[in-house]
């Protein structure tokens, strides 16, 4: 029985396209994926902007001490948290296109008036109100990713976001490296022309994205033919979500009501513990081993590169031994190993190499979006399970920075030991949240319905008995 669990719960994995099918795929990638690809890569070079700042002349310019910068790294995760359920109410009922394209003026408008920032206090301001407008761009995607892609493409198609927040980190740290040299041009610091230079590139991505996403399976701009509207509604069948103008309550409480909802979002939290501590401190971490401020901007770049694997080894792991849950696991512990290292070692480059194994984490991260993508019916619950996915993951980046204690700097030994814990705890997190999914396909599996369900019922995978999770 455990066998057929196994082979039930990834059956489409063996499931071959056809060539129209292939074609179709292929159009939508094109289409969709590197609009996807420049929202994830600016949103990371904009988020990431203070962290550089930090060696560019910040600190001195608003005279800020350590515990103001980790408040800063923090506040900008409260706008986020707060703007999380008026965005589930909003994903119901815009346009997700356009609705993400205002969201990217908006918040790329706010990066140019951080630059004319003097003080704590409106620094502060100016990085709430980026959380804010930034809170509603990752569960539009997750949602359009989900109703677009088939279960079994959907692990590829968050490793792809994922890479493309480490390619942000590359990319933004080799600009960020020719931003130090504007420093005193025309008597602005080198982070002020930092954060106009990613504002303007923001707010001409936001024009783009509000006219050209595509954020529906029949958009027009993938231009179907007749063949392939039949191929979109055998796609919608499989990955069973279908847009509902109408916000269903009784779906709201299932998902509250179910313990798998607060397991995943838990582990969500303790994963974004050591996100958001080190991204906030990356480059002074960096720096604090001994390398100056350009060196330490460079070796984000290694960093970078580091989440992007831990990202594709996460997804190409699970795509062919078909146990998603697992391989978070795994990529949770080399995370784990990481974090052993920076808190035992004083100095030195394995200390280093630690930094970078700790990325590993963006695997786990990666996988854990693919659970509720893949294992989540229903499109009210699906977005709830986003939203409360998306506030854990804020309340983890919020309380990370705090973790980072100045008396402690440059070791952070409390923090990194902090974070070691948390990989722990979201291992066991995901054991829980696997046995009992393992458990619900073993009634089903037995108790199988001969009838095919009908995937514009808009049934919660509760509801649905045919809905055989994957592992």
């Amino acid at each position: 029985m455990t066998n057929k669990i196994e082979q039930e719960s990834s059956r489409d994995i063996a499931f071959e396209k056809s060539d129209e099918e292939k074609a179709y795929v292929k159009k939508l990638n094109w289409t969709f994926l590197p609009l996807v690809g420049a929202i994830v890569f600016i949103q990371f070079c904009d988020k990431a902007s203070l962290s550089i700042a930090a060696v560019m002349g910040i600190m001195e310019d608003a005279k800020l001490t350590g515990e103001e910068f980790s408040w800063l790294g923090s506040i900008f995760y409260l706008g986020y948290l707060l703007f999380q359920l008026p965005n589930n109410l909003l994903l119901q009922r815009v346009s997700h296109g356009p609705y993400l394209g205002v969201l990217l003026v908006l918040w790329g408008t706010v990066m140019i008036i951080t630059a004319i920032c003097h003080t704590f206090a409106q620094l502060a301001a100016a990085r709430f109100l980026l959380g804010l407008f930034e809170a509603g761009t990752n569960p539009c995607l997750y949602i359009i990713l989900s109703r677009l892609y088939r279960r079994s493409e959907q692990s590829a198609c968050f490793g792809f976001t994922t890479i493309c927040t480490g390619l942000g980190i590359v990319i933004g740290t080799v600009a960020s490296f020719g931003i130090a040299y504007m420093d005193k041009l025309g008597g602005w610091r080198a982070w002020r022309w930092g954060y106009i230079i990613f504002g303007v590139a923001t707010i001409i991505l936001g024009v783009i994205v509000f006219f050209f996403l595509v954020d529906d399976p029949n958009s027009p701009l993938l231009n179907l033919s007749e063949r392939q509207k039949l191929i979109v509604e055998e796609r919608t069948r499989d990955n069973a979500v279908v847009k509902s103008s109408h916000f269903k309550y009784y779906q709201m409480w299932e998902a509250i009501k179910e313990p798998r909802l607060w397991l995943l979002s838990f582990a969500t939290l303790c994963s974004s513990l050591q996100n958001g501590g080190l991204i906030t401190f990356s480059t002074q971490f960096v720096k604090g081993l001994g390398f100056s401020s350009t060196q330490s901007i460079l070796l984000q770049i290694p960093g970078g590169l580091a989440a992007a694997f831990g990202a594709l080894t996460g997804v190409w792991i699970s795509r062919k031994t078909n146990q998603t849950i697992y391989t978070s696991i795994l990529m949770s512990f080399i995370s784990m190993l990481g974090c052993i290292l920076l808190a035992a070692i004083p100095q030195g480059t394995i200390k280093l190499l630690g930094y970078y194994i700790s990325w590993a984490v963006a695997g786990a991260t990666t996988l854990a979006l693919t659970i509720i993508s893949n294992d989540v019916s229903g499109y009210t619950k699906k977005i709830c399970y986003n939203g409360m996915n998306m506030i854990f993951f804020t309340v983890g980046n919020f309380i990370g920075p705090l973790m980072m204690v100045e008396n402690q700097s440059p070791r952070y030994v409390g923090g990194m030991v902090g974070f070691a814990a948390a990989n722990l705890v979201t291992i066991l997190c995901m054991l829980f949240v696997r046995m009992l999914m393992a458990r619900e396909n073993k009634k089903r599996l037995m108790n199988q319905d001969t009838e095919p369900t009908d995937v514009y019922l808009d049934k919660t995978d509760k509801e649905d008995k045919n809905f055989i999770y994957r592992l």
